[in-house]
C-alpha cells in the first residue's frame, strides 16, 4: 500500500522547505484524485492495528502523512483533508514547535500547540518525530534516548495521550535505533524509501513515497496506484544508498575514536 510523505503546505516556502512542499492548490488537486479513485485514507495506528490482527485492511487503503509540524498543515491541509473526511498522520518534533519548548530549529513558520490540539480534534494523529529532528543513526545511546522520550512526554503532557507512531528524521533508522524506538514506547515506525509498504517491512521499517513540490498530478497518480516508482525514484535510491556508506564511515571513525 502507499504511505504519503509530505513536509510543508505552503504558496511561500522558503529555501529550506521548498523541494519537500507542495502548493496548497496541488495539495487539493491530490486529495481530489485519491477521493476519486476510490481509495480510503487511514492513520499509522489503524493501519497497525489491522496489520497486527491480521484483519482486512479498507478498499484501497492509504496513508497521509506530514512530517516536523509546519503551520501549513493546519492553515491549508486540514480544510482539505475534512473536505474529503480523510484519516492522516502527522509527526512533529516537539523542540520545533512554537511555544514553551522551542529550541529555534524549525526550517520554516511551524505549528503551536493549539493548532496541533486542534488537529488532533479534527481527527488527525500525532506522532513522534523525535525532540530536535537529528540524525538519530548518530548519537549516543543516551541521546537517542533522550530525543524518542522527550518528544513522546512532550506529546503527552501537550494533548493527554502518548503517541503511538514514530517517524525517523531524515528517513534514516538502523537497528540500534529501531529497537530504541520500540523500548521508548512506540508501537510502529515509518522510514523513507520510496516503495510502497509491505507487511513483511516489519512495524518498524514501514515505507513512505515522497512527494515534491514538483511532482505533478500523473505522477502523483503512479505513485499512489504503485506504478513506476522505482524508475521515479532511481536518483534518490542512488543517494541515500550513496549517504548510508557515508554515514556507516562516520560511526566506524566514531567508535575507532572512542577507544582511542
Amino acid at each position: 500500500m502507499p504511505i504519503l510523505m509530505y513536509h510543508a503546505v505552503s504558496t511561500a516556502p522558503n529555501d529550506a522547505t521548498r523541494a519537500l512542499s507542495v502548493a496548497p492548490e496541488a495539495f487539493a488537486e491530490q486529495m481530489a484524485l485519491i477521493d476519486d479513485l476510490g481509495f480510503t485514507p487511514v492513520s499509522t495506528a489503524q493501519l497497525a492495528r489491522w496489520w497486527r490482527a491480521t484483519g482486512p485492511l479498507p478498499e484501497r487503503p492509504v496513508l497521509i502523512t506530514f512530517d516536523d509540524g509546519y503551520e501549513g498543515v493546519h492553515r491549508h491541509a486540514l480544510p482539505v483533508l475534512a473536505k474529503h473526511g480523510f484519516a492522516s498522520t502527522l509527526f512533529v518534533s516537539t523542540g520545533w514547535l512554537r511555544g514553551t519548548y522551542d529550541t529555534g530549529g524549525g526550517l520554516d513558520t511551524m505549528l503551536d500547540w493549539d493548532q496541533v490540539r486542534e488537529l488532533a480534534d479534527e481527527g488527525v494523529e500525532i506522532g513522534g518525530h523525535s525532540h530536535t529532528h537529528p540524525q538519530l543513526d548518530q548519537l549516543t545511546d543516551d541521546t537517542l534516548r533522550f530525543e524518542l522520550t522527550r518528544c513522546r512526554e512532550i506529546v503527552a503532557d501537550e494533548l493527554g495521550s502518548a503517541p503511538v507512531s514514530f517517524a525517523y528524521p531524515y528517513g534514516y533508522s538502523s537497528r540500534r535505533v529501531r529497537e530504541a524506538v520500540r523500548e521508548a514506547g512506540y508501537g510502529q515506525a515509518l522510514a523513507v524509501g520510496n516503495a510502497l509498504a509491505r507487511r513483511r517491512q516489519g512495524p518498524y521499517a514501514l515505507q513512505r513515497v515522497t512527494v515534491h513540490r514538483n511532482t505533478g498530478i500523473e505522477e502523483f497518480e503512479r505513485l499512489v496506484e504503485g506504478r513506476a516508482i522505482a524508475r521515479n525514484f532511481a536518483r534518490d535510491r542512488a543517494l541515500t544508498k550513496g549517504y548510508a556508506m557515508v554515514r556507516r564511515a562516520r560511526q566506524v571513525r566514531k567508535a575507532i575514536r572512542s577507544r582511542v
